[in-house]
C-alpha cells in the first residue's frame, strides 16, 4: 500500500505542479491581456482627448470668425449709410468754401450743420483723410493731376477736390487729389 500511496502522492504532486504551471501561464496571459487592454484604453482616451481638443479649437475659431463677421457687417452698413450722405456733405463744404456774398447768419448756419455731420461721423468712427501737405498714398488717394509746388516735396497733396472717408480699414471713398511733381 505504501507504494500505492507514493504513486498517488507522486501523481498528485505532478498534477499540482501542472496546475501551478498552468496557473502561472494563465496568470502571465492574464497580465498580458490586462496590459493590452490598458494600452487600448489609453489609446482610446488619447484619441477622445485629441478629438475634444480639436472640437474645442473649431468652436473657438467659429466664435472668433462669427464675431469678426458681425463687426464687418456693422462696418459695411455704416459705410453704405455714410456713402449716401457724402454728396450732401460735399455740397456743404463747397457752400462754405465759396466766396459768395451771404449773410453771416447763413454762413454760421452752414458751419453748424457741417459740425453736426462731423460729430455724427465721429460717433460712427468714420475718419476723413486727404488734406493738403499729406503724403500721397495710392491706397487712399486718387490722383487726377500733377502740379509744380515749391512749398511741398514730390508726391504730396497740393489740392483736395474731394475728401476721403474710411471706417476702420474699410475705405468708403478715396480722396480725389492733385499731387506735386
Amino acid at each position: 500500500m505504501a507504494k500505492r500511496k507514493n504513486k498517488t502522492d507522486t501523481k498528485s504532486a505532478v498534477k499540482s505542479e501542472e496546475t501551478a504551471s498552468a496557473e502561472k501561464t494563465d496568470e502571465g496571459i492574464s497580465k498580458e491581456n490586462e496590459n493590452e487592454e490598458l494600452k487600448k484604453l489609453q489609446e482610446e482616451l488619447a484619441a477622445q482627448k485629441d478629438q475634444f481638443i480639436r472640437t474645442l479649437a473649431e468652436y473657438d475659431n467659429f466664435r472668433k470668425r462669427t464675431e469678426k463677421e458681425k463687426l464687418m457687417t456693422y462696418d459695411n452698413a455704416v459705410a453704405a449709410t455714410v456713402e449716401a450722405f457724402l454728396p450732401v456733405v460735399d455740397n456743404f463744404a463747397l457752400a462754405l468754401a465759396s466766396d459768395a456774398d451771404v449773410s453771416d447768419e447763413f454762413r454760421k448756419g452752414l458751419e453748424m450743420i457741417q459740425k453736426q455731420f462731423d460729430m455724427a461721423f465721429e460717433k460712427l468712427n468714420v475718419v476723413t483723410f486727404g488734406e493738403r501737405g499729406e503724403e500721397f498714398d495710392p491706397e487712399l488717394h486718387n490722383a487726377i493731376a500733377r502740379t509744380h509746388d515749391e512749398e511741398l516735396p514730390e508726391d504730396h497733396i497740393t489740392m483736395v477736390y474731394q475728401k476721403g472717408f474710411k471706417i476702420g480699414d474699410k475705405i468708403i471713398r478715396h480722396a480725389v487729389v492733385q499731387i506735386s511733381e
